[in-house]
């Protein structure tokens, strides 16, 4: 695929790391996860504080607050350097641009958690041009992990089937007419998401956005609460923040899911795709809570340990996400016009596997959430 030049400097040059080129890399390979059911790391509590805010009496809430955003600002603008400079280096590239979404997304949620201390008119702004870009910037790499999990679903689902080479039954012989399907349609859809991200890095909104982060890490418009001490002007977002994810989590069925291989995740999305979503969506919603109040804890302890609490639920959460996806992806396959009956049994089993895997993150996430006192 041929690439046309990007020009990726903000303008606040004084502001920028040195000039980035303007060679854009190429769409990243996927690459196949192992085959085989997740593993979800071992349960740990729940919401727990890490080690203490440091010198929370000496320094203002809008101090900790902006030195959190100034180095931020300075990962994304670094990461946006690297990845102009990685040029045909996929893996440089990949590792840039996952960088550069990250950095993107802390300052993002900064924003959010901490708005009562900010600007409310400039952070919600540069929240939206944030998500945007980050949204824009995961697009490709999402395909490629969707295409490579697909795949590997249909190998080990298949592998069976294929040893009776006499007698291949129906999922063999569909299989490979479904992964060639897949591949088909997910690699249009890296190749345009791919596009997007090249008109994106060259649109004038791109630059605004670099614009914003490059005064990002000089300048953070505070509000008269955030002179406060840090203890008591950050305590409040966060306890926000940490109320509204323990009440989207009482909403979720956790008392349900708690009992393995209940089909719920299967049977309800069976009728209309609409169905499954709208389950998914609570779920979905707590995952960007619980994301959010990680950054949020991120800002409150700076330089303190990380908060262990939270890996593992975001681990279950994140694997439910990327089941979900997949077996949206497979749904939509298999209502291809004019498939064979095999190809299309092939998806169907594939995307009941994927269901599965929903079901059995909503299980993790559970076993992960209940030991520190959380209730369904």
């Amino acid at each position: 695929m041929q690439h046309r030049e990007v020009d990726m400097r903000p303008a606040a040059v004084a502001a920028v790391p040195p000039a980035v080129p303007s060679v854009v890399p190429p769409a990243v390979p996927p690459v196949v996860p192992p085959v085989g059911p997740s593993v979800v790391p071992p349960a740990v509590p729940s919401v727990v504080s890490p080690a203490g805010p440091p010198d929370t009496e000496r320094l203002t809430g809008g101090e900790v607050l902006a030195g959190y955003l100034h180095a931020r600002a300075g990962d994304f603008l670094r990461a946006l350097r690297q990845y102009g400079e990685s040029g045909s280096d996929s893996e440089a590239a990949e590792a840039a641009a996952h960088t550069l979404r990250g950095a993107a997304r802390r300052v993002g949620g900064g924003l959010h958690a901490f708005r009562p201390l900010l600007d409310p008119v400039w952070a919600d702004h540069l929240r939206m041009e944030l998500g945007w870009l980050s949204g824009t910037l995961a697009q490709e790499h999402a395909c490629s992990e969707r295409l490579a999990r697909l795949l590997g679903a249909l190998s080990r689902l298949s592998g069976p089937a294929l040893q009776d080479e006499a007698r291949p039954g129906p999922l063999a012989v569909g299989a490979s007419r479904a992964g060639a399907l897949l591949e088909r349609q997910l690699t249009l859809a890296r190749t345009r998401a791919h596009s997007a991200t090249l008109q994106a890095l060259g649109s004038s909104r791109f630059h605004a956005v670099a614009d914003a982060v490059a005064v990002l890490g000089s300048e953070v418009p505070l509000t008269p609460p955030a002179g406060a001490p840090a203890g008591e002007a950050l305590a409040g977002p966060v306890e926000s923040t940490e109320q509204r994810l323990l009440d989207a989590v009482a909403a979720l069925p956790l008392r349900r899911v708690g009992y393995p291989y209940t089909t719920d995740a299967l049977v309800h999305c069976l009728s209309t795709p609409s169905e499954g979503e709208a389950q998914d969506a609570p779920w979905h919603h707590v995952r960007q809570l619980l994301r959010l109040y990680r950054y949020a804890q991120e800002v409150r302890y700076a330089g303190g340990a990380p908060d262990p609490a939270l890996a593992g639920a975001l681990h279950a959460l994140d694997l439910h996400r990327d089941a979900a996806e997949a077996a949206a992806a497979a749904a939509n396959a298999a209502r291809t016009p004019r498939i064979a009956p095999s190809t299309a049994y092939a998806l169907g089993v594939l995307h009941a596997d994927q269901r599965h895997e929903v079901e059995a993150a909503r299980f993790a996430f559970q076993q992960v959430w209940r030991p520190a006192g959380m209730t369904g």
